[in-house]
């Protein structure tokens, strides 16, 4: 296209778009195939982030085009009371790799939308309405959704749902509980749960969870919380809701990131991986859970609750992942990838920290690695360096968030994109500093 055309495309975008956070990269995107995405001048950008943390098997992969091409010559889109083949089988592969006795799906397009039918299925099954999350938490902007986000987004919107409470969560790198010099997450969880139960009426329903808190700064909880948070939920009568939009279907090494600790949810909400970047999202619960809810009059009748399409393409993400083995490729290229980054971080006093599991993986620029005050400055200009070298990284600057590179290329990455990756990105460290 020429510079006219280019030019046309930015005004129409500040004339027409409505500006929904941050600021928009400068380039247009043409194209997107495997690790990179592609602009108007046909430059190659290697995708460190996956679209928006979601296209696990890369862009256009050819079994999803396939799939999407035939699905939609022949079953698109239902009235939500009527059933397919893709929905009921999905479903059922869902409850075949889902941990413990999770084995009833609802079927949704976005993260928020599960995590919301997960929310209100807590409540009505427990009787309760009060939730908890964590106070660097995302789920979503949408109703109780967005009640039960803390990391961004709560500020000139008016209040948030009644009964919505939050703790902070355990992060080893800047550790608020500590005994004779270790990090004593426990005791953390112990006093957090303390002032829930003193600000808590007596009704609560959940607590909603992501393993890997991922806008709140790749936060990966700690081995043994989740269990010992299962446990404060059990005591409580609370659900535990846990949300792997992110963290699912082979993203950290396992199928899911709860299996590493050997806890079971009460209810699971995936989404973004799912889909592979198309929009598709689920909630998975127990047999004994969806009965309950049902006898009560469970009601979250959506227009696209159950859409043939999006559940053709999941069925096929799994597939694609299960037989590639993919979940264990994620942990073997996520360590060449943490081997790289801890090598930058010898070289270079301005990385504080590196963090996450699997393809999932943080780097937090600091000013100062004993005082580990974030430097958002800095990591600005790396983010930009980055774009202009022709890699594509996500920073979270979100107020009080730091400066933290998520890190999440899709688990189809070569070992050559990984070291490609790690040589543009210490370039672009060299030219910001």
């Amino acid at each position: 296209m020429s510079r006219n055309d280019d030019s046309r495309f930015w005004r129409d975008a500040r004339e027409h778009l409505v500006r929904y956070g941050g600021q928009f990269a400068p380039l247009i995107i043409e194209r997107a195939e495997g690790s990179f995405v592609f602009d108007a001048d046909g430059r190659a950008i290697l995708d460190f982030t996956s679209g928006q943390m979601s296209a696990v098997l890369g862009h256009c992969h050819p079994e999803i085009v396939e799939v999407v091409r035939e699905s939609i010559g022949r079953l698109d889109h239902l009235f939500s009371g009527m059933l397919s083949r893709p929905v009921v089988d999905l479903a059922r592969r869902l409850a075949e790799i889902a941990p413990g006795d999770l084995q009833r799906a609802l079927l949704l397009s976005t993260g928020a939308e599960s995590n919301e039918a997960a929310i209100r299925m807590a409540k009505l099954v427990t009787g309760g309405w009060e939730v908890v999350g964590f106070a660097q938490s995302w789920h979503g902007m949408t109703g109780a959704a967005a009640s039960a986000t803390y990391s961004a987004g709560r500020r000139g919107v008016g209040p948030a749902a009644v009964g919505s409470f939050a703790i902070p969560a355990p992060f080893a790198y800047r550790p608020r509980f500590e005994r004779n010099g270790v990090y004593d997450w426990a005791a953390e969880l112990d006093d957090a749960f303390d002032l829930v139960d003193r600000q808590s009426s007596g009704h609560l329903a959940a607590f909603i969870a992501e393993p890997i808190l991922s806008s709140g700064g790749i936060i990966d909880l700690p081995p043994g919380y989740l269990a010992a948070l299962k446990r404060k939920c059990e005591q409580r009568g609370m659900l535990l809701i846990l949300d792997e939009a992110q963290t699912g279907v082979g993203r950290t090494g396992d199928w899911f990131a709860c299996e590493r600790d050997g806890v079971v949810p009460d209810i699971l909400t995936l989404s973004k991986t799912l889909g592979a970047g198309l929009p598709l999202a689920a909630m998975v619960t127990t047999a004994a859970i969806e009965e309950r809810a049902h006898e009560r009059g469970y009601l979250f009748y959506t227009t696209h609750v159950s859409d043939p399409l999006p559940a053709a393409v999941g069925l096929r993400v799994l597939e694609v992942v299960q037989r590639e083995a993919l979940a264990e490729r994620a942990r073997v290229l996520g360590e060449r990838l943490r081997a790289g980054l801890m090598e930058l971080m010898g070289r270079f006093e301005c990385i504080g920290d590196v963090r996450g599991r699997g393809l999932l993986l943080g780097m937090e620029i600091v000013k100062d690695r004993h005082t580990k005050e974030p430097d958002e400055g800095l990591g600005a200009r790396i983010t930009g360096q980055c774009m202009q070298l022709g890699l594509s990284m996500n920073i979270v600057q979100l107020p009080g968030m730091g400066a933290v590179f998520r890190i999440a290329p899709p688990l189809t990455v070569s070992e050559r994109e990984i070291d490609l990756g790690l040589s543009l990105l210490e370039q672009a460290i060299q030219r910001s500093l």
